[in-house]
């Protein structure tokens, strides 16, 4: 299993040989550095990566870094056995990805504020006619009103956004080792600068 963390820049695209132009979005790899590998109590190996520069670092954010540089960002990830060339301190580089390869990448989607039904989980809507002044957009009923609350899970208006979101057969279109890039097709969450985690097989 391959691991990266990464910071999301923004997108563009790359045109083929045929003339076709693929959408990518490119992902800043530099910097990528273990900072723990230890024994997982229910197996495994627990290994956490780090990314990114703090600028003030807490007291026990020094201690637990200790010889290693400041990080903004820590993840930690279990690997079914022992982690195959990880130690502490070692740097983690975009060439352990190759174009054409298959990644999972995650993040965190960008946060809309509070939404109502209609944006927020896609209803329909009333009929703009004939007794729905003012309600075009409303929900509608809720439930039954017997048991006197709103069931769990009920799709009403709320915050929108801000998720952990993960999608899955990115390909890998180009990396470029030198500059600590790697660029994969399509969109992926989270907002421009925010943290991004690719995983491989």
């Amino acid at each position: 299993m391959k691991i990266i963390l990464g910071k999301k820049l923004d997108m563009t695209r790359f045109f083929q040989e045929n003339g076709d132009a693929v959408p990518v979005t490119a992902v800043d790899v530099r910097g990528c550095v273990v900072t723990q590998v230890r024994a997982h109590p229910k197996g495994g190996t627990e290994v956490q990566f780090g990314l990114g520069k703090r600028r003030r670092p807490t007291k026990p954010m020094q201690g637990h870094l200790k010889d290693l540089p400041s990080v903004r960002f820590l993840r930690s990830f279990q690997y079914p056995g022992a982690a195959p060339d990880l130690a502490r301190g070692a740097a983690v580089a975009a060439d352990i990805f190759a174009a054409g390869e298959t990644v999972t990448v995650s993040g965190t989607s960008k946060g809309k504020g509070f939404a109502g039904v209609m944006k927020r989980h896609g209803f329909h809507g009333h009929p703009a006619s004939h007794g729905h002044k003012d309600s075009a957009r409303a929900p509608g009923s809720i439930g039954a009103g017997g048991v006197q609350r709103v069931m769990k899970g009920r799709r009403m208006a709320g915050r929108m956004g801000g998720d952990r979101v993960t999608v899955k057969k990115v390909r890998v279109v180009k990396v470029d080792a030198e500059k600590g890039m790697l660029y994969v097709k399509g969109a992926v969450p989270g907002a421009r600068n925010s943290l991004v985690v690719i995983k491989g097989a």
